[in-house]
């Protein structure tokens, strides 16, 4: 099993994505703790996923706020019970307000900044802190295609899900000398309750493209939400060592085979990056 004996911790993990990611953890062996904001959510997912697990593995569910760093601080004093912490998935996350920008109330906004990158920021300084001293560690934070590409009506899921990405990027170069690799993953187009919200949103605010494509996902299905939780599973794994610092799409990209590039990946493959004219051939200066 390729996390055997690995102490985990996944935010937003009682259900959707973050679900599939538990799932996964658990059955390549991994002790896992997960948080979520519900507590019935919580004692289910904990329900459920018990039978499968393995003679002295371990599965704990606690209640957070991930925004509240007093939250996400007793979130990692009870991930101490598990021991020496290993790698650390940032799942949590909002779509906040749809709807054209001009229209977007401040709270909303603020609320969507206060999860996405404050509670990313909260959780990753944690990990930190927890994984620096054994110099080793991983963490692995959920963006998606909101980095990559613009998203009229969803301007601040756009734009948190890119912060989130230049923030990975940061905390890679911060902390590649205590040999702690820190990536993201886009799972690709999940039917999850966010393409619910899409849904009750309607085609007026969402716009009609982007509803369309999620009535689709809802009603054909989408990207299969256990091949983004393979890929976390190879992040957090020692096949992954030393790939740090990479947007990487678990549906487009070759990241089953990631550790036979490890010298091209010292570049700037798999970031976020400005494009400028001689990338595309043009001499303008």
């Amino acid at each position: 099993m390729k996390l055997s004996g690995l102490n985990t911790l996944i935010t937003g993990g009682s259900q959707g994505f973050g679900r599939h990611i538990v799932e996964a953890f658990l059955t390549e062996g991994a002790n896992v703790l997960f948080c979520a904001r519900t507590t019935s959510d919580i004692t289910q997912t904990q329900t459920e996923l018990s039978a499968q697990l393995q003679p002295g593995q371990r599965l704990l569910g606690i209640t957070c706020d991930i925004a509240d760093p007093a939250s996400v601080a007793a979130l990692f004093a009870h991930a101490a019970q598990l021991g020496p912490l290993h790698a650390v998935v940032n799942n949590a996350g909002i779509y906040g307000p749809i709807g054209p920008t001009e229209e977007v109330s401040l709270a909303d906004w603020t609320q969507a900044w206060q999860v996405n990158v404050t509670g990313t920021l909260l959780v990753c300084q944690q990990a930190v802190r927890a994984m620096k001293p054994q110099r080793a560690g991983k963490i692995i934070n959920i963006s998606g295609g909101g980095a990559t590409n613009p998203m009229p009506r969803f301007a601040a899921y756009a734009a948190t899900k890119a912060a989130v990405v230049r923030l990975t990027e940061t905390l890679a170069e911060e902390y590649r000398s205590d040999n702690i690799d820190v990536n993201a993953v886009a799972p690709g187009a999940l039917r999850t309750r966010l393409t619910q919200q899409v849904l009750a949103a309607g085609p007026e605010r969402a716009g009609a493209d982007f509803f369309a494509k999620n009535k689709k996902w809802a009603d054909d299905g989408a990207v299969d939400p256990r091949l983004g939780a393979a890929l976390c599973v190879y992040l957090a794994s020692a096949a992954s060592n030393g790939i740090t610092g990479k947007l990487i799409s678990a549906q487009w990209d070759p990241w089953k085979d990631l550790q036979k590039f490890r010298t091209e990946l010292k570049g700037d493959i798999y970031t976020l990056r400005r494009i400028v004219p001689e990338d595309r051939g043009q001499r303008w200066s």
